[in-house]
């Protein structure tokens, strides 16, 4: 299965959800922590070990990057 990840650079930090996650979403001073924070949500909704979803970096434009999260739901 192949999801988006959004991250998104604030003024403040960096905001990072998953769209076709409801409430999937989460906030960091840093790119690295606003996608390690989304994974735990991921974790917990999909109940799929992190270490099992590969982040991969599809595209970046001006404030926003988007990722590929892949992984095996059985």
């Amino acid at each position: 299965m192949v999801i988006d990840l959004i991250v998104k650079q604030e003024i403040d930090g960096y905001s990072a959800f998953v769209p076709s996650i409801k409430n999937c979403e989460a906030w960091a001073d840093n790119e690295e922590k606003a996608i390690e924070k989304v994974l735990d949500i991921v974790e917990f909704y999909l109940r799929i070990p992190k270490e099992k979803i590969l982040v991969d970096k599809a595209r970046k434009e001006v404030n926003e990057t988007v990722y590929k999260l892949v992984f095996d739901k059985r």
